[in-house]
């Protein structure tokens, strides 16, 4: 199914209020806590109605959200197929089809994320071009942030799949950051270009040849990522995934270190004290919740998964990320351009091709 045209002319954001290992709780407060920060939407809540109207309740600032009843809920440990087949009463369910339908411009969930794929790419179809999605993560890095992808949709990918997660990486950070021309990479064992499998140097070839308009910078490796090297860094999803839960808890053993360090002794801790406005300042640089909400590029609709054990400020990124996508035209973007490179490599290969054989029939 393609995404329809929103009939509302404000901003409507769907949110599974069930998803998610803490409840609906941590969900209405991260959705309050982005209203009360800057964010102008219109909210509407999927899940357990009995239990959503006491929790929008006590915020007078979503006021205006709009419930709508679901009865059932996607559970984690769900096989994407079983909710496929028997999820339609589920909350995830309903808040895709808001988008489906055109109720909502966005959905975020923190719910299953083998489900969540699936039921996106069945209600909203994908984006004309793309084979596979990818979903992405935002990465500190000195110069700001980074976008890494795919980082757990696809165990593999070909050399044309990663030129198509590089071209809606370049998209997808030039819409969120308003960055006009982001740099690239390819994530590999080395930066030099004999460096890697023949899969990746195809990669890089093609996106050299084929896509002259990307500012590809070639290979970068693991370092690079939070050195903040180029702006999107482009993998496959079992290298993206370890790579950033090996970084999640490295973040975690540093900080439970700074923790112990910092309250071991007296003068620690009246040291941690005059240094508190700086610490806070780096609390939030290296939080995950800062950072928090991985979107399903590829889908023909803006789906944000938020962390599924995400705290009220984590919520309120993955929902302030929905609203900002959700308002830039990216989708059409990516299918021009993917459009157009696959075209132009599909010349030189015929190119080459015919190269070869003038050479062969000359010998």
């Amino acid at each position: 199914m393609t995404q329809a045209k929103a009939t509302a002319p404000d901003l409507a954001l769907a949110v599974d209020a069930m998803g998610g290992d803490t409840g609906p709780q941590a969900v209405v407060d991260g959705v309050a806590h982005a209203v009360k920060h800057g964010l102008k939407a219109r909210f509407i809540f999927f899940g357990d109605k009995t239990k959503l109207e006491p929790l929008i309740a006590g915020h007078s600032n979503l006021s205006g959200a709009e419930i709508r009843h679901a009865d059932n809920v996607v559970a984690m440990t769900d096989k994407p197929m079983h909710v496929l087949r028997r999820g339609r009463d589920t909350s995830m369910w309903a808040a895709v089809t808001a988008v489906a339908e055109g109720d909502a411009q966005a959905v975020v969930s923190g719910g299953n994320t083998g489900a969540l794929m699936a039921v996106s790419r069945k209600q909203l179809g994908m984006i004309e071009g793309v084979e596979r999605p990818a979903v992405t993560a935002l990465w500190p890095t000195p110069r700001g942030r980074c976008v890494v992808l795919d980082v757990g949709a696809n165990v593999e990918a070909d050399e044309d799949q990663l030129v198509q997660f590089a071209i809606m990486g370049e998209a997808f950070f030039r819409a969120l950051m308003n960055v006009d021309k982001p740099t690239v990479g390819l994530l590999n064992v080395g930066a030099e270009d004999l460096k890697g499998h023949e899969l990746i140097r195809t990669a890089a070839r093609v996106l050299r040849e084929a896509d002259p308009d990307m500012a590809f910078k070639g290979f970068v490796e693991g370092n690079d990522i939070s050195k903040g090297t180029v702006d999107v860094v482009v993998t496959d999803g079992f290298t993206g995934n370890v790579a950033l839960k090996t970084a999640e808890g490295a973040a975690r053993l540093l900080g439970g270190w700074m923790k112990e360090t910092l309250t071991g002794t007296l003068n620690a801790k009246l040291g941690a004290l005059m240094m508190a406005p700086g610490l806070r300042k780096l609390k939030d640089r290296i939080d995950p919740s800062s950072n928090n909400g991985g979107v399903f590029l590829g889908v023909n609709g803006v789906v944000v998964k938020s962390h599924g054990g995400a705290d009220a400020r984590g919520v309120a990124s993955a929902v302030n990320m929905a609203a900002s996508l959700a308002a830039r035209p990216f989708r059409e973007e990516v299918a021009s351009t993917v459009k157009s490179v696959m075209s132009r490599r599909q010349r030189i290969a015929e190119a080459s091709a015919s190269e070869t054989t003038i050479k062969a029939a000359a010998v």
